[in-house]
C-alpha cells in the first residue's frame, strides 16, 4: 500500500521545498501532498494577512514541477483551504481556477471564536466554550455538505486546545460522520500535535469506531511545517493505523 501524507510549510525557496521532500524519503513515503495554507476570507483573526498561497500558487507551482524531476516521491500540489460559509462561492470559484491537484478544507475560525488559540477561552465558562464547540462542528458539516473538497482536515480542532479539550460530544463526532458517510469528501487522521503536552493525533482516538461504523476511511496527515515533524510523526500515524479499525485510503483512490 502506498503511503501518502500531507504537510504543511511555507515554501520561501527551492530549499525548503527540498529539505521537506529529503524528510518524506528519510520517513520511507511514496508520496507528499504539499498543502500549504491558503486563506481567502478577512478574518479577524490576522490569519488572512499570514497566508498568501492564493496570490503564490502559481509560483510555488513551478517549483514543485522543477523538484519532480529530482525525487521518486510523488509530489502534490494541493492546498488546505480555510472554510468559511459564506464564501463558499468564492472558495469554489478560485478551487476551479487553481485547479489543485487535490484539496483539504478546514475550519479554522468560525464567526467570533478561533480554533487556533486558547486565548480567548481561558477565562470563559463552560456555557461558553460548548457554544464554541457546537459552533465548530456546525461549521464542519456545512464543510462537507458544502462538496467542495477532496479532504476534510483538522476533524476536530478544538480538542487540540487546552482549554477545550473534552469538550466535544460523542453526538459531535456523530454528526460528522454522517455528513461525511453521503459525501465525495474524506476525513484525514491529522498528527499535527502528536509531539506537544497533547500527545495524540486527532480526531480523539476514541472516537474512530464512529466513523468505521459509517464506513467512513481516513487519509493520513501529518499537518507538518518543518522536514523534522515529518520523520517524528509519520511512525506515529502508522502506529495508529496499525492499532486501529479505521481504513487508511491512498489520495489517488480518493480523487479517483
Amino acid at each position: 500500500m502506498r503511503t501518502d501524507v500531507h504537510t504543511h510549510t511555507t515554501f520561501s525557496d527551492g530549499s525548503a521545498l527540498s529539505a521537506m521532500i529529503e524528510a518524506a524519503e528519510a520517513a520511507g513515503l511514496d508520496g507528499l501532498g504539499l498543502t500549504d495554507h491558503c486563506i481567502l476570507t478577512e478574518d479577524a483573526f490576522g490569519r488572512h494577512e499570514t497566508y498568501d498561497l492564493d496570490e503564490t500558487y502559481e509560483r510555488r507551482r513551478e517549483r514543485i514541477d522543477t523538484a519532480r524531476a529530482t525525487t521518486d516521491l510523488t509530489l502534490y500540489d494541493a492546498a488546505e483551504v480555510s472554510y468559511v460559509p459564506g464564501d463558499a462561492d468564492r472558495i469554489r470559484e478560485f478551487l476551479a481556477t487553481a485547479d489543485f491537484e487535490y484539496s483539504i478544507g478546514s475550519v479554522h475560525f468560525a464567526g467570533d471564536y478561533d480554533y487556533t488559540s486558547d486565548a480567548q477561552y481561558v477565562d470563559s465558562a463552560a456555557g461558553v466554550r460548548r457554544d464554541a464547540v457546537e459552533r465548530y462542528y456546525d461549521t464542519v458539516v456545512d464543510l462537507v455538505e458544502a462538496d467542495l473538497f477532496d479532504v476534510l482536515g483538522h476533524l476536530d480542532l478544538p480538542e487540540r486546545l487546552e482549554t477545550l479539550r473534552g469538550v466535544s460530544r460523542p453526538s459531535d463526532y456523530d454528526r460528522v460522520a454522517a455528513a461525511l458517510a453521503d459525501s465525495r469528501t474524506v476525513p484525514e487522521l491529522n498528527a499535527g500535535r502528536v509531539n506537544d503536552a497533547l500527545g495524540r493525533p486527532h480526531p480523539d482516538p476514541s472516537m474512530l469506531s464512529r466513523f468505521a461504523d459509517h464506513g467512513v476511511g481516513f487519509v493520513l496527515g501529518t499537518d507538518s511545517h518543518r522536514p523534522e515533524e515529518v520523520t517524528t510523526r509519520v511512525p506515529t500515524l502508522r502506529d495508529r493505523i496499525a492499532r486501529s479499525a479505521i481504513d487508511c485510503l491512498e489520495i489517488d483512490a480518493v480523487l479517483a
